[in-house]
């Protein structure tokens, strides 16, 4: 019974380090830490039946209108973390997604993975991409998700200061889109499990999202046939936990 108990320990150890991207080397800080501040989410609880789908590293010329064509389709809304310099190329994709009642998020200005090492530069890129969204969109965003899911206590305390509210992914609803596994694939990992107020990790940019695409289509279908309703992560939280951005963000000359 001892060996079998420190094989289940070795395994749950490795799973849990493993399993999902951290970057804990600044702190030994996890989870259940950082969400104690309010300001880092993996989820929400709610008992309402909603989810929030979240897209990371576009917009793409090619597939970003073709998933905002589906999410139009269903009624479904979406929150976009944008990479900058894509937000900067493409700002007509930004306006649609603003007028179609989305959500633009800060996902830094390269989606570069040494910012988590250097904070002077992920301060830099955080405010430059923060810049264009509300060049374009006329607000600045107020969530904020880290390149590649890499989070450590520096990361998380230089994106609080800035006012941003740290959203990361439900453990269960990482999709692997980028990985190209195949349509039925990425269908059944978001609605195997669904559950209320999960944030569903996809991408729309970054490569051929062409199985993206055609999943999302199959998707948005069994949630609305399960009765879920697809909102924006502000929404949720707002409906969930009665949390509003700050004022500044949504009004950016705001001076109480």
């Amino acid at each position: 019974m001892k060996l079998s108990l420190s094989v289940i320990s070795i395994f749950l150890s490795y799973f849990f380090c493993f399993s999902y991207p951290t970057e804990l080397s600044a702190s030994s800080k996890g989870r259940m830490e950082f969400e104690k501040t309010g300001k880092v989410f993996w989820d929400v609880h709610t008992k309402e039946k909603m989810v929030a789908l979240t897209f990371d590293d576009g917009p793409s010329s090619v597939f970003t209108p073709q998933i905002l064509d589906l999410l139009a389709k269903y009624h479904a809304k979406a929150t976009f973390f944008v990479i900058g310099e894509h937000a900067e190329k493409f700002p007509q994709i930004i306006k649609r997604q603003v007028d179609e009642g989305h959500e633009i998020a800060n996902h830094t200005y390269h989606h570069y993975y040494s910012v988590r090492k250097n904070i002077k530069n992920l301060n830099a890129e955080l405010k430059q991409t923060s810049n264009i969204i509300q060049s374009i969109a006329g607000y600045r965003p107020s969530l904020f998700r880290p390149v590649g899911g890499y989070y450590n206590e520096n990361i998380i305390h230089t994106a609080i200061k800035k006012d941003f509210k740290i959203i990361m992914w439900s453990w269960h609803q990482d999709t692997e889109d980028w990985k190209r596994p195949g349509v039925n694939k990425i269908v059944n990992n978001v609605i195997s499990d669904t559950r209320p107020g999960d944030i569903i990790l996809m991408h729309d940019a970054g490569g051929n999202r062409s199985q993206t695409v055609k999943a999302l289509d199959e998707i948005l279908a069994a949630l609305q046939k399960e009765g879920y309703e697809c909102v924006t992560v502000s929404e949720m939280l707002y409906r969930a936990k009665g949390i509003l951005p700050n004022p500044s963000q949504l009004f950016p000359f705001f001076n109480p």
